[in-house]
């Protein structure tokens, strides 16, 4: 009998990863969309960052590391592996603590997993992530009846109230997910900074179930005192030896790896795999000032009243000490008391200006867009992420999108005129924006609604 893991896990083609990667690459389609176009394309799609790329193993470590990791995949699986190697992504080691994509998938091929987890599997995860991202879903699943009780049990453990219980019981079952930021966080991490992505998936799946990073505290805010308070706020394990920077520890919540279980021997296609489960519980956590419960996809914490997502703040903090980078959540929707929009901060002109020049300089840019009714009351909010561009003839732009919440493993496009008046916010970089507008430090909206939400209450 074929063994029940090893047959599932593989539930995408490592050829089609190939062709359509290439695809994606190579294509030049000039077309405007008007509306939204479910198609791979891209012209300006954004490159790695600018490292001095490898694409030749050197000496004996690294072509035994290289031939261990082959040792694992089949024909076409190994086929990915060489193309990474021949973009120069494999020997990429513009990590935390320097190592390589090669390192990280050697200790996931060679060195023991968390219980439950697969070595293959997440070897296999790994590598079809980094070489093709739009495969990222926030997609949950169901728990099949053999897991049933014990995500029962530990959704309830500590419960006495019967209609806690009940409720506990009905929890689990998610039908739709909120973990649309911390998936985006992943596609980002992945397709931006594919040696960290390895190593994040390293660690996480290893025993120890978490991982450590290093950052500059002034990434946080402009002075050190106000970087604590932020760490402190969301609960975030760390250390430091100077007022410079600090050790974090992530890790998911304690019910991820038994949702990273049932995913590893009953993933359906268009569900997370293990490797998601735990890097979206990881992002939500951190978000969700450690409060996140993954068997329910439902959390706590202080800034936020609704049990499910991560506000602009939360989601501006996760992707801060992810990424290590000084980021703004730039608002550019006016909202009244109602959730009515009412206008923009600033013209669309100068959006655009922002979003292009952040994807210029090679940033992949998390955005919140809005739906609304007919009397401008947002009824929907969704995180997608801009990676690309285009211009047609015209001077129109076309924006190249991954969403991971819509089943469909490859880009998207969406035109300005349809994109723009959508956006509520857009992750970027200070220098970026800080001419054109006004944004308060996140630190400094913190505390004011930290402080609002206590007078609330």
């Amino acid at each position: 009998m074929v063994d029940k893991v090893d047959s599932c896990i593989r539930q995408y083609n490592y050829n089609t990863i190939s062709g359509v990667s290439n695809s994606v690459k190579n294509t030049n389609v000039s077309a405007n969309v008007s509306t939204p176009s479910f198609c791979a394309s891209a012209a300006k799609t954004v490159p790695m960052n600018n490292l001095q790329l490898r694409t030749t193993l050197s000496g004996k470590e690294e072509k035994k590391k290289y031939t261990e990791i082959l040792k694992h995949l089949n024909r076409s699986e190994r086929k990915v592996v060489e193309n990474l190697l021949k973009s120069g992504v494999l020997l990429n080691a513009d990590s935390n603590d320097k190592s390589t994509v090669l390192d990280n998938l050697y200790k996931i091929s060679t060195e023991p997993r968390a219980e439950g987890l697969d070595n293959n599997v997440i070897l296999k995860d790994t590598i079809a992530t980094i070489a093709y991202p739009y495969l990222i879903t926030q997609q949950f699943g169901d728990i099949p009846d053999e897991y049933k009780q014990r995500a029962i049990e530990a959704n309830n453990e500590g419960k006495t109230n019967l209609f806690e219980i009940r409720k506990g019981i009905q929890d689990i079952n998610v039908l739709h997910s909120g973990t649309c930021v911390a998936a985006s966080t992943e596609f980002k991490l992945a397709k931006q900074l594919p040696a960290e992505f390895a190593r994040f998936a390293q660690e996480l799946s290893s025993p120890k179930l978490c991982v450590e990073k290093t950052i500059e505290l002034n990434n946080l805010a402009d002075e050190t005192i106000n970087a604590v308070w932020l760490l402190n706020a969301f609960e975030i394990p760390w250390s430091a030896d100077n007022f410079d920077r600090a050790k974090l520890k992530f890790a998911p919540d304690k019910n991820a790896l038994l949702r990273a279980q049932i995913q590893t021997t009953h993933k359906d296609p268009y569900e997370r795999t293990p490797l998601d489960v735990l890097m979206q519980s990881t992002f939500m956590e951190i978000g969700s000032q450690q409060s996140y419960n993954t068997l329910t996809d439902k959390r706590a914490g202080k800034f936020n009243q609704n049990d499910k997502g991560l506000i602009e703040f939360e989601k501006t903090f996760t992707e801060s000490v992810v990424f290590d980078k000084n980021i703004l959540s730039v608002t550019y929707q006016t909202v009244d008391e109602n959730a009515r929009l009412i206008g923009y901060e600033t013209d669309l002109n100068t959006m655009k200006h922002h979003l292009l020049t952040a994807l210029n300089e090679k940033e992949n840019i998390i955005i919140g867009y809005t739906q609304t009714d007919s009397n401008n009351i947002i009824i929907n909010g969704h995180e997608i992420t801009i990676v690309g561009y285009k211009t047609d003839n015209t001077g129109k732009v076309t924006f190249i999108c991954n969403d991971t919440d819509d089943n469909i493993p490859r880009l998207i496009e969406y035109s300005e005129d349809y994109l723009l008046p959508k956006i509520h916010h857009a992750a970027l970089p200070k220098h970026i924006v800080e001419h054109d507008l006004n944004i308060v430090p996140n630190w400094v909206e913190g505390v004011e609604a930290y402080k609002q939400m206590r007078q609330c209450a």
